[in-house]
């Protein structure tokens, strides 16, 4: 029986296994942001340790940095702490750090792939639950907790249990203004927020052959969402090209030999999920969420879903988050008000993003009354933003380019939301005060964002392109 791909490269890190316990895994990368570090790098002082391998490490702040004046000091006491304290450990512990306004810097899951960090067959972890997204590049990535992050910097090691697997398959061609985000909120409608739990997804299919890599990063950051450990993708052509020429992929002869040993990254054509799930991409339209958990999602163009379709069990807490939202069951989301639109964070703050966005906001103007922000992942981003003029059709459009930072998916920086305002956001979590206390969240891809942010309501991308 031929293994999966997650096998194969779950097993070639393994350093052994525990009698009745985890397995001793080791890890390739180590990313640290600001977060969730300091307890892990003050665990190792106390203990008198060095990091084992420290250029397998890197850190950067992201969470906490604003998303505009980022020359100045940081206002927040709170964030200038947590960037200050993350600037000192990677110094004092010989870590490559790559601090606000450096040109390496941006959120560390659009930072990785784009320099060439994150590569196929790896294993990498950070503390940080869509660490998945790296596994776009075909490694097995995933988020894990401040005392892991201490025991990965001591030994490069990490104790884990072995998840299931699970592959799902989405086959057949997106349709027009169908995106990647479409493709996982659809998934995490079917699938639930728990429904993944436990396993790791392989995602296949020709949908999936077909998207790009930064559609393949955003489909895979998404997998947490849905309980999965983590979710990676095959690594083929689309790959390699995107990874050709990066700053920190194999170079010359060695880069032949990587991609020799990349092309062998697959499951076998017999192999054996713990799972299989598989979906039409003839059935997936732009999306929407309309409650308080990523799975609440439905097509732009259908209405909430009524009580009944609703568990028993599940109805309380049902009827909390519409409540919550504002939203009762039957409405249509089309048409509905929109006071905030965010484009940017980890799941949709590539260039890719931003086109999409250009492309539905190019000689339109922004509503007045919807205050938009557009944060690019990283420098990176931002420089490519400006390098192809997508920053002037935004000005012309009424927007304006921000810093680049993790901004408002997160409610850890200044660019909150206000309570009771409606955004419409490309991140990737809708929870009651996600974005700021009261504040309300309808996850979407940049195109529908885009469209709510032209029009001020809640609008179909497809009627503007």
């Amino acid at each position: 029986m031929a293994n999966t791909l997650f096998d194969k490269i779950w097993d070639k890190h393994v350093v052994q296994n525990v009698t009745d316990g985890p397995t001793q895994l080791y890890i390739d990368r180590l990313y640290c942001h600001e977060v969730t570090s300091p307890q892990a790098f003050a665990g190792m002082r106390a203990r008198g340790l060095k990091c084992f391998r420290p250029k397998q490490i890197f850190c950067m702040p992201d969470h906490n940095t604003p998303t505009h004046d980022q020359d100045k000091p940081i206002e927040d006491p709170v964030s200038k702490t947590q960037v200050d304290t993350l600037a000192k450990n990677a110094a004092d512990f010989g870590l490559e750090h790559f601090g606000m306004m450096h040109p390496k810097n941006g959120i560390i899951h659009v930072v990785g792939p784009e320099r060439g960090l994150s590569l196929p067959g790896m294993t990498i972890v950070c503390g940080d639950s869509h660490t998945s997204t790296h596994g776009a590049m075909g490694a097995v990535a995933f988020g894990i907790g401040t005392s892991e992050v201490e025991m990965v910097l001591a030994s490069q090691c990490i104790l884990q249990q072995k998840p299931k697997s699970m592959r799902i398959t989405v086959n057949g061609r997106l349709g027009k203004g169908v995106t990647a985000k479409d493709v996982a909120l659809y998934i995490m409608s079917k699938m639930t927020t728990s429904g993944a739990t436990g396993y790791f997804v392989e995602y296949a299919g020709e949908v999936v052959r077909n998207l790009t890599m930064e559609g393949r990063l955003t489909l895979c950051n998404l997998s947490i969402e849905m309980g999965a450990r983590g979710g990676f993708i095959a690594p083929d052509e689309v790959t390699f090209e995107y990874l050709k020429g990066r700053e920190y992929a194999p170079k010359g002869e060695a880069w032949d030999k990587a991609v020799a040993y990349w092309q062998t990254l697959k499951s076998g054509d017999d192999a054996v999920f713990d799972r299989e799930v598989a979906f039409d991409a003839a059935d997936i339209e732009p999306m929407v969420t309309y409650g308080t958990n990523p799975g609440m999602g439905m097509g732009i163009s259908k209405q909430i879903p009524s009580m009944d379709t609703v568990p028993a069990a599940g109805q309380a807490s049902y009827k909390k988050s519409l409540d919550y939202m504002g939203f009762a069951p039957g409405e249509q989301m089309l048409g509905k008000p929109v006071d905030y639109v965010f484009c940017g964070s980890c799941t949709n703050g590539r260039i890719e993003d931003f086109r999409a966005f250009a492309s539905i906001v190019k000689g339109r103007r922004k509503a007045d009354h919807v205050t938009c922000w557009l944060v690019p992942g990283s420098w990176m981003v931002a420089d490519q933003i400006k390098a192809e003029g997508l920053d002037k059709i935004f000005e012309e459009a009424g927007f304006s380019l921000r810093q680049p930072g993790c901004s408002a998916c997160l409610a850890m920086n200044d660019d909150k939301i206000p309570a009771g305002k409606l955004a419409v956001s490309t991140s990737n979590r809708n929870f009651e005060g996600r974005q700021g206390p009261g504040a309300r969240t309808v996850l979407a891809s940049p195109l529908v964002a885009a469209a709510a942010a032209v029009t001020g309501v809640i609008t179909d991308p497809r009627t503007l392109m």
